[in-house]
């Protein structure tokens, strides 16, 4: 996926001036969470490109085998929780964490501690069903090397849909919400056009979204243009970004 992709370039730690963080400190952090809150945290670091994932009695409901307390992975990306994330709230996600961290690139060091992601996304259940899912993001930065070394991600089952917006990017120390999403596609575009902005930020070309959805590229071509007349914006592989940054 294109956005994806972006992302892991800029997240991922190739300095060589490495970080010398206590990973464990961070680990011990992210077992207490999950203990404490019920949460499942995936604590990813940059540097060493790898994951450890701290499940609580919450995977269960989730449908996710608890295996090993922590499970290690050879990646940043969890894949076993990404593939349970609906397809538009997944790229949706990589779209604003690649916002996140454009927004604190651009801040002091000592600053970006003061914010995290809060955002709600539909995640498959033990049944196979969507179920709203709050997830929480913070990023922890390297004080020898001022790159991005660690990040935290807690996934909890939510009490409502309407608990969260969708997506916002809050200071923690004031209480006070820096972003929020401004757009809300659902009610802009339609179901038709969202299929196609969809497959246009995960990189597909008109003739692959055209035989995708049986429909004619001269049809995918309307569309396309809708979707720049409605979003107000040069071209759809900008759709998303644009909309968010």
């Amino acid at each position: 996926m294109e956005i994806r992709e972006q992302l892991s370039d800029k997240l991922l730690d190739n300095a060589s001036r490495k970080c010398m963080l206590d990973i464990e400190i961070y680990k011990q952090r992210a077992l207490a969470y999950s203990q404490m809150e019920g949460a499942i945290c995936v604590l990813s670091d940059m540097q060493a490109n790898r994951s450890y994932i701290y499940k609580s009695a919450a995977a269960g409901e989730l449908g996710l085998a608890m295996g090993e307390i922590p499970t290690e992975i050879d990646s940043i990306w969890e894949e076993e929780m990404l593939k349970k994330i609906h397809p538009d709230d997944r790229l949706k996600k990589y779209i604003h964490e690649l916002r996140f961290f454009k927004l604190l690139d651009t801040m002091e060091m000592e600053q970006r501690t003061e914010y995290s992601v809060v955002s709600k996304i539909r995640m498959k259940d033990k049944n196979e069903e969507y179920r709203w899912v709050k997830h929480r993001m913070f990023y922890m930065y390297s004080p020898s090397n001022g790159r991005l070394r660690l990040a935290l991600c807690l996934y909890n089952i939510a009490l409502a849909p309407s608990m969260v917006s969708d997506f916002m990017i809050i200071n923690t120390i004031k209480g006070e919400v820096v972003v929020k999403d401004k757009l809300d596609y659902k009610n802009i575009l339609s179901p038709r056009e969202l299929e196609v902005l969809k497959f246009v930020g995960e990189g597909y070309a008109s003739k692959e979204i055209a035989d995708i959805l049986c429909i004619s590229i001269n049809t995918v071509s309307r569309h396309r243009q809708n979707i720049l007349e409605k979003l107000k914006v040069k071209n759809s592989t900008q759709a998303f970004k644009d909309s968010f940054y």
